[in-house]
């Protein structure tokens, strides 16, 4: 027994070196991309802002049907009406993925009349955009359905078929904000760090479990309707990211099999330096850079 623990020991740095090795080749070399062709994509918050550009992308790429959720049946019907001119089938529901049994029946609908989901893009957001003491409980409590507990009842509903047809993706919009939290957004940070969580244990979950993979994307501040209003102190120096350009690297990040993707890339850095700084710097940095009060001039969607 001892010696089978040794060689495990000794082995492991080894697998560390190799798998490093690996991933730097992989940034070199193209890799493989999934073929889209036999996967029906669905798509939470599809209507409009990233949920409307990744719809389009997966479209682009070939994916063979789209399925969209939503709460505005106009948005909806637009994009949908888009994505069939794209000459890609396309449908959509309406579902509030808050609300667990609508999620439930709404999923088994879409079985029954469009087919089996191959890809979950867990994209629907709110956001409330207050300080704790100013926040309306209601307010907060819809945050917290959506962005976080709706990924538990969409996955639920979508990953035990992937699992049996060993194919499958699960995939979340989440937010840089759930690494590094701002004031004025504490609904909106919270239940991006819950998500977060959620798909480290089940990207971890998944790693014996054939075909079916999860892909995590955290991107900085995306110029959509949600966060209207918010301002970053040095806008040419951290300008927002264009959604079309979240939704294209996020179809990437599918295609490539990633499981985590930061967005841009300098947002490393700051997980870095949340690792190796101490709080009073981290607040200077906050304080410098305009985080601080971002969200003081935030109108968000009208």
């Amino acid at each position: 027994m001892i010696w089978k623990w040794l060689g495990a020991l000794l082995l492991f740095p080894v697998q560390m070196v190799y798998l490093v090795v690996k991933a730097a080749v992989c940034m070199v070399l193209p890799p493989k991309l999934r073929d889209l062709s036999g996967d029906n994509v669905l798509i939470t918050g599809g209507g409009r802002g990233i949920g409307r550009h990744l719809a389009r992308e997966f479209a682009r790429r070939g994916a063979r049907k789209i399925i969209l959720w939503g709460r505005t049946e106009k948005c909806l019907k637009e994009t949908t009406e888009e994505i069939r001119l794209m000459g890609t089938e396309c449908h959509y529901f309406i579902c509030d993925v808050g609300n667990r049994e609508e999620v439930y029946r709404q999923a088994k609908a879409v079985r029954e009349k469009v087919g089996d989901i191959t890809i979950l893009v867990n994209n629907a957001a709110v956001v409330h955009g207050k300080s704790l003491m100013d926040s309306d409980d209601d307010a907060l409590l819809k945050s917290q359905h959506i962005n976080t507990l709706g990924q538990f009842w969409t996955t639920k509903a979508c990953l035990p078929r992937m699992l049996e047809l060993q194919n499958g993706h699960i995939v979340c919009l989440n937010s840089v904000l759930a690494l590094s939290a701002i004031p004025g957004a504490i609904d909106y940070c919270t239940s991006k760090a819950s998500s977060f969580a959620f798909m480290e244990s089940l990207t971890l979950g998944l790693l014996d479990c054939p075909g079916v993979n999860a892909t995590t994307v955290l991107p900085f501040h995306t110029s959509t309707e949600m966060f209207q209003g918010m301002r970053i102190r040095f806008p040419n120096l951290f300008p927002p990211l264009k959604p079309e350009t979240v939704a294209r690297r996020t179809v990437e990040a599918v295609q490539m099999n990633q499981a985590f993707l930061l967005l841009p890339w300098t947002m490393n850095v700051l997980v870095i330096l949340k690792s190796i700084l101490p709080q009073a710097a981290l607040e200077e940095i906050h304080k410098f850079s305009g985080s601080y009060t971002c969200m003081n001039t935030f109108k968000g969607r009208t």
